[in-house]
């Protein structure tokens, strides 16, 4: 019995110690360390089985000293305790002092790198601060390309797309892609303004060759101005790139401050939010305080994304438009270097008149098919890259379907594991101690088979991405080379070539093929990337499920089995789950088909509605360039007058305005993102600040005694935590379509001002130009009528003082009038030959037209038999357009030589003005020398009669008249000095008499002016007003009172039309304001009138006053207040 019950404490205590062997073993193995440890201690006991278990005891002594203590463990692993070591304490030595040295070098080391690694970390995160999120660095890493790069990087190896669909998260692949497709779309931006670049500089070039071919031009001046136009476009390519590098740098500091200031902002609000809240989590219990800093910092999470996001659409608004801004200098440029290429050429005389002329009207024709060009190749390439969004798009959504199914099919797999357990303990096979453990074990099990995965799908999906990127970069190059060669044989050909109208069929032709088969070839490569990365997830998957049966199957089943489980129940239940999975897979295989079909079918009519919006895009472009056009011709077609150079400068600006009726691909989509992130944000703050307005109304103004007592009853914690999931539920609500529809429709207003900014500013242009014209003859008449002035003054003081007869100032007025009549002769002489001209040369261009019209009815086409009429109507339609665009072209043509005629009639009037002018000049001056005119009298005497003209203007007129003064007076005779001093003394007297008069004369005008203005006002100030118009009196600082009583619809009506009738009749308009400390006086009274001298009273008439003076001595003037010290010296 003894025996019994010491050999039972031995086999206890050696079950005991085999126990802490084990442990000791399993806490020895790994380290010392307590993770370590706690990660082997998890581990449940049939895996430590799986990893331990040996066939037989097999011991490992570290030396053949078998007296040292060896302990092993019940699955055959020994471990062993070393016995005594003997001490070399020079051994020890060098080992520490090589230790020392070694690690030293090694920490060294380690400390480089990381100073390294921290600079090149934070030379990122300054260089660019959307590197926080994948979002905001697919978005902006193709947003910096230069026009003449994009021609070089025409199929630039895509690889972001890979990435997205191989490492991004399912729920974030679709925004992840459409930061995507704005990236394609700045870089189609570039690459159509490169083209478009390249397309002006070839048919420039061609047009000199036409030129040539024709023998319009000589060689070698073909040869000169190409060079130049070679060179003024290279600088331009420096200057364009010089001025993108700026702006860049620019923008990206601003952005990278804002951010930092906004950052900064938000980190102060967080650190806000949490030290209020740690005051109040102090005296609430731990659950509740966890949950509360879970939600705080969630809600703190969607703040900071929502704020990345706003900045992160800002940051792509600023740089789109600053491309915009720099695409429209490039094109300006462009037009603005072959004018002035034209007018140099002109003003040298290398180039002739007619040769110009030719010059521009081929550049606007073959202008106008470059931006039908350049539309067609912008909406293509749009319907491209939508076609490719739409593709892609696809492709994640069957990414995410397949991840739903394979996610389904491992999750039933596992569910199996547990209901296998959850079955057998219900029929009464397993109590709940062991069903529990069984539990743990399976779910630890399906974490196991989960993780390995996690990590196997990650590796495969690193390899599978290398190889995909390899492969794609191989044929991406492939195909550029292709069409770099393609591009080289159209080059060659340009160079040979000397027609416009083939090169730009063949460019149209080679950009749109390319186009197809730059989409064709990634759209495979997208599919095939797709397909592999989805046959690697289900082969993993599959995978997975097998361990997980051959879990149930075998290590679970056996367990089962050693719990006393009948092995017929069992395999009966396993039958069952076989079968269950089996359906479950199908359902799931048909779920995944059904949803790929249905997203095929909304791929093809997505597709089907981007081809329809190709179309509608391109004929909505070109009848908005027609209409532009239609503009023009109505513009051309007003009271002009122009100069050949001022029409050249107009085309000019209307080429300049007609080029920027373009839209660029990634500014409106760019706009549309900030328009819905910005009226998005101002929902949440109108949402936000109804839930504070809701939060800060007082508990006294419940009504409902429940209320009252559930919100005393409520702590402060739940109403806090109430508050901040009502506030990520508002930050999580997706956009609504209101939203959406009010973006767009802004979107289109946007739209509809740019293109009215446009035909404003070509306005405004022709405008100014027309106003500076007519200003400066209105002045020329101005001056003119001032002079015949003077005449008549100094021919009056001639006749009063008797130095001149009658008779003789009648003979010099009836000898300027006949030369008058004779200019004027010569003059419609001339204006009749100048009309039968222009009338002949109509005639021609109008024969010409129509021969050219008839020519292209007359061309022969492909004429079937049997359908003769229908196939006449066909052509006849086909030709209808080109005949169209003759017409209008040809009235464009006859405009503008109405234009250049008419300033030519206004030319030639004007220089018999001229000439009348100068003959004036000489009269005036031969009078002023009879009438000795003291000095400085004349100058009086013109500001008298001119007083809005400023010194700068009246010098000329002075200098023109001395002029000729001194010519005549070097003609006189010796005896001229004393008779120049009796004449001064005789006239003297008459000349003072003569300004004082003048200026009496002036003043008692000016006081006639303002007496009749304030008749006016008093006539309105008399007219009584409605009752209930008329103010109340009122005490003076007493605050205005309002009346309630609306004045009758009918009374002011009336009150209005008498006040319009009276304004219109008076022909102008009076606003009365009335002070509050003046309402007790009389509406009709008069305001008493201060005392004003001669210079305040002449100083409020000049420059109230705008009429001109009538009568013999004044022609026209303007008065203006800085007129009057003149007057009163």
């Amino acid at each position: 019995m003894d025996g019994d019950k010491a050999s039972c404490c031995s086999s206890t205590a050696g079950i005991g110690q085999r126990t802490r062997d084990r442990n000791l073993l399993l806490t020895s193995a790994a380290s010392n360390n307590q993770w370590s440890s706690s990660l082997f201690s998890l581990m449940p006991s049939w895996t430590q089985k799986i990893l331990f278990k040996r066939e037989s005891s097999i011991t490992h002594p570290l030396h053949e000293d078998l007296s040292r203590p060896s302990v092993t463990s019940e699955f055959g692993v020994t471990f062993q305790k070393c016995a005594m070591v003997e001490l070399n304490p020079g051994l020890h030595a060098a080992g520490f002092f090589i230790g020392f040295i070694v690690s030293f070098v090694v920490t060294s080391v380690a400390f480089l790198v990381i100073y390294h690694f921290q600079g090149f970390r934070w030379s990122i995160l300054n260089n660019n601060w959307a590197r926080q999120s994948i979002l905001q660095a697919n978005s902006l890493e193709y947003s910096h390309f230069t026009f003449a790069d994009a021609l070089h990087e025409r199929f630039p190896s895509d690889n972001q797309i890979l990435e997205i669909l191989a490492f991004e998260e399912p729920e974030n692949m679709l925004q992840a892609l459409k930061d995507l497709e704005v990236a394609d779309l700045n870089r189609a931006d570039a690459e159509l303004e490169a083209h478009r670049g390249q397309i002006c500089r070839d048919v420039i070039a061609l047009s000199l060759k036409a030129m040539v071919a024709g023998d319009h031009l000589p060689p070698l001046l073909e040869k000169t101005m190409s060079s130049t136009f070679g060179s003024l476009f290279a600088g331009l390519d420096g200057e364009v790139r010089e001025e993108y590098k700026r702006k860049m740098v620019a923008l990206t500091a601003e952005c990278d401050l804002e951010t930092r200031k906004k950052m900064e902002i938000q980190a102060r609000r967080e650190a806000a939010d949490r030290e209020e809240a740690e005051e109040l989590l102090n005296r609430v219990n731990e659950k509740s305080a966890s949950e509360y800093r879970s939600l705080l910092d969630n809600l703190h999470r969607l703040e900071r994304e929502h704020m990345q996001r706003c900045l992160l659409v800002k940051r792509e608004e600023d740089f789109a438009k600053a491309y915009r801004q720099l695409a429209i200098f490039q094109r300006n440029e462009i037009h603005k270097i072959f004018f002035t290429q034209i007018k140099s050429a002109l003003f040298k005389g290398e180039l002739k008149l007619e040769t110009a002329k030719t010059l521009l009207l081929d550049y606007s024709k073959r202008q106008g098919e470059i931006e039908e060009l350049m539309d067609y190749l912008q909406a293509n390439k749009k319907y491209h890259l939508s076609q490719r969004f739409a593709s892609r798009e696809c492709l994640i959504r069957n990414i995410r379907i397949s991840e739903s199914r394979a996610q389904g099919f491992l999750n039933t797999a596992a569910a199996q594991l547990i209901s296998l357990i959850n079955k057998t303990q219900r029929a009464g096979y397993l109590d709940e101690n062991q069903m529990r453990i069984l539990l743990d074990r399976a779910q630890a099990e399906v974490l196991s088979v989960r993780h390995k995965l996690e990590n196997d799908l990650k590796h495969e999906k690193k390899k599978l991405h290398q190889k995909l990127m390899i492969r794609r970069r191989q044929e991406m190059l492939l195909k550029q080379k292709e069409h770099r060669k393609e591009q080289l044989s159209l080059d060659e050909a340009t160079r040979t070539s000397k027609e416009i109208g083939p090169y730009l069929r063949q460019r149209q032709a080679l950009l749109s093929d390319g186009e197809a088969a730059s989409e064709g070839l990634m759209d495979r490569l997208d599919v095939t990337a797709a397909e592999e990365l989805k046959g690697l997830r289900e082969s993993l998957t599959e995978k997975a499920v097998e361990d997980l049966g051959r879990i149930r199957h075998g290590a679970l089943a056996q367990e089962l089995w050693k719990l006393d489980v009948p092995r017929l129940y069992v395999q009966r239940l396993l039958e069952e789950q076989s079968g269950e999975l089996a359906l479950r897979t199908q359902q799931l295989q048909q779920a995944e088909r059904d949803a790929g079909q249905d997203a095929r079918e909304s791929l093809r009519k997505t597709r089907q509605k981007l081809k329809e919006e190709l179309e509608s895009g391109v004929a909505a472009q070109r009848e908005l360039r027609d209409q532009e056009r239609l503009v023009f011709t109505k513009l051309l077609s007003l009271p002009l007058s122009l100069s050949e150079e001022q029409l050249h400068e107009m085309k000019q600006e209307f080429h300049c305005c007609f080029s920027q009726l373009d839209s660029s691909l990634a500014l409106p989509k760019i706009r549309t993102r900030v328009l819905l992130q910005n009226l998005q944000s101002e929902w949440i703050e109108a949402e936000l600040l109804k839930l504070s307005q809701a939060l800060s109304v007082p508990e006294v103004q419940q009504q409902s005694k429940m209320k009252k007592q559930r919100c005393k009853t409520r702590s402060k914690i739940e109403v806090l935590k109430q508050t901040v999931e009502d506030k990520i539920h508002i930050f999580e609500e997706p956009i609504s379509e209101d939203i959406i529809e009010k973006a767009h429709g802004e979107l289109l207003l946007e739209r509809g001002r740019q293109v009215k900014a446009q035909e404003n500013k070509l306005g405004e242009y022709i405008a100014a130009l027309q106003f500076q014209k007519a200003d400066k003859k209105s002045e020329t008449f101005e001056i003119y009528t001032t002079l015949l002035s003077v005449q008549g003054l100094l021919l009056e003081e001639l006749s009063m003082s008797e130095t001149l007869t009658d008779s003789a100032c009648a003979q010099i007025l009836e000898s300027r009038s006949s030369e008058i009549e004779e200019l004027d002769r010569k003059l419609e002489s001339e204006l009749v030959h100048k009309e039968s001209s222009r009338q002949q040369q109509a005639v021609l261009n109008r024969q010409r037209w129509i021969s050219d019209g008839l020519g292209l009815l007359k061309e022969d086409g492909e004429m079937d038999s049997e359908r003769q009429m229908s196939a006449l109507l066909w052509q006849a339609l086909k030709k209808c357009p080109r005949l169209i665009e003759r017409h209008n072209q040809s009235l464009r043509e006859e405009l503008q030589s109405l234009v250049v005629f008419e300033d030519r009639l206004e030319s030639l009037e004007m220089d018999v003005f001229l000439n009348l002018y100068s003959q004036d000049l000489r009269l005036a001056a031969y009078l002023s020398k009879l009438t000795v005119v003291p000095e400085g009298l004349l100058p009086r005497l013109l500001n008298f009669l001119l007083p809005a003209s400023s010194q700068n203007e009246l010098l000329p007129v002075l200098e023109s008249i001395r002029e000729k003064y001194s010519e005549d007076a070097g003609e006189s005779d010796s005896n001229g000095e004393q008779t120049d001093s009796c004449r001064k003394r005789k006239h003297q007297g008459s000349w003072q008499a003569l300004e004082s008069k003048l200026r009496q004369d002036l003043i008692n005008r000016g006081l006639d002016m303002a007496l009749d203005a304030c008749r006016k006002k008093e006539s309105i100030l008399k007219k009584p007003l409605p009752t209930r118009m008329r103010p109340s009196p009122s005490r003076r600082n007493s605050p205005p009172k309002l009346s309630t009583e609306a004045v009758s619809e009918q009374d002011s009506m009336n009150y209005a039309a008498v006040e319009t009738e009276d304004a219109l009749g008076k022909g102008e308009k009076i606003f009365i304001f009335t002070n509050q400390e003046d309402t007790t006086r009389p509406m009709h009274a008069c305001p008493k009138k201060k005392k004003k001298n001669f210079l305040n009273s002449k100083k409020s008439t000049l420059v109230t006053s705008g009429k001109s003076l009538e009568g013999n001595l004044v022609g026209k003037s303007v008065y203006c207040g800085k007129n009057v010290n003149v007057i009163g010296e």
